[in-house]
């Protein structure tokens, strides 16, 4: 099969039922949930972990790999072993050392962003509030 007469083997004839069911469709609750934002038509409030979930998770990852990487650049340094393993290790330590402590950081940096979120979450729930009662008057 060449590669000219494979799009035309893909093709789906637009009388089809499958074709029909390729179409997205345009719904305002199939709209909310493909966007990224939270959903505006739902309120439910959602608990701490479900907010905090990713950074924690980030946090400890990063944490654990940087202990790894201390643990083997330490080892590195400290035992007498073959000029290759000894090699190898003096490479995978600081670069396991890097890593964790990048991903440690980047979950440190995401709990005030994702407060500040949450700060002005609140705010626009206030005002739309106030809104709404100045408006239905």
């Amino acid at each position: 099969m060449t590669m000219e007469a494979l799009p035309k083997a893909l093709e789906v004839d637009e009388k089809s039922p499958e074709f029909k069911d390729l179409l997205p469709s345009q719904t305002a609750s199939s709209l909310c949930i493909s966007s990224r934002s939270e959903s505006v038509w739902t309120a439910t409030p959602r608990s701490k972990w479900e907010i905090y979930r990713k950074p924690i998770i980030i946090m400890s990852v990063g944490g654990a790999i940087l202990l790894f990487g201390v643990v083997i650049t330490c080892l590195a340094y400290t035992l007498k072993l073959g000029d290759n393993s000894l090699k190898v290790l003096k490479m995978t330590g600081p670069a396991f050392l890097s890593l964790g402590l990048m991903m440690l950081v980047c979950g440190l940096v995401w709990v005030p962003i994702i407060k500040k979120k949450q700060k002005q979450k609140q705010k626009s729930v206030f005002f739309q509030t106030l809104k709404s009662f100045f408006l239905n008057r």
